[in-house]
């Protein structure tokens, strides 16, 4: 191997390492809070997004609200879904998608005939010790706006949440009656406090 080859071959390891290591810190970072439908990845979203805020004003039910400074200037300004307190409804248009003329949500390419897959948004998961249904009385708010064919599942009166089907959309915990919620919501990168009020 000739000497610049090799030095040429190291400085785009080296350079490929500084890459991945940027990128997962910006992933880390964005694990407290959840992208709109059909983001791309977190570094190739804010490279995108332009902050124009025309997805946030497309959402019909008040559920992305841009993210404040505190956040950081790389993520500030840049949409994202207050999933603890509303639920994505899945509109069958995605009118947040179709506004973003950058493309930051994008929904991928499919063959002619078949639909685009379901975006995955959040980890879902129900609380056995706040579900009314484990306490004794009977609920079934959760089970009655769930827009995914068996995504919850039910044992006798209890439900519970089969992860493989859920998407995370929240409904079911919009619709949840207890205090504090008895479904809880978690971005898909990490496990933070579901129960802490979104950025604002």
């Amino acid at each position: 191997m000739e000497r610049r080859h090799f030095f040429r071959l190291g400085l785009q390891k080296a350079l490929q390492t500084v890459v991945n290591g940027v990128e997962s810190g910006v992933e880390q970072r964005s694990a407290g809070w959840f992208r709109p439908p059909y983001a791309q990845r977190e570094m190739a979203f804010l490279l995108s997004c332009t902050r124009c805020d025309r997805c946030i004003q497309a959402c019909p039910h008040g559920v992305l609200f841009a993210l404040p400074l505190r956040v950081g200037v790389r993520a500030a300004a840049t949409p994202a879904m207050d999933l603890l307190t509303h639920g994505c409804h899945l509109c069958s248009d995605w009118p947040c998608v179709q506004v973003c003329e950058p493309s930051a949500l994008q929904r991928p390419a499919v063959e002619t005939g078949a639909g685009p897959p379901l975006p995955r948004l959040a980890q879902v998961t129900i609380d056995p010790g706040l579900c009314l249904p484990y306490q004794g009385p009977e609920c079934g708010a959760c089970g009655s706006v769930c827009p995914i064919p068996g995504a919850i599942h039910w044992a006798g009166p209890r439900p519970t949440i089969v992860a493989s089907l859920c998407i995370g959309c929240a409904l079911c915990r919009e619709a949840c009656v207890t205090t504090p919620k008895a479904v809880k919501v978690q971005t898909l990168r990490r496990e933070p406090e579901a129960d802490s009020p979104p950025p604002a």
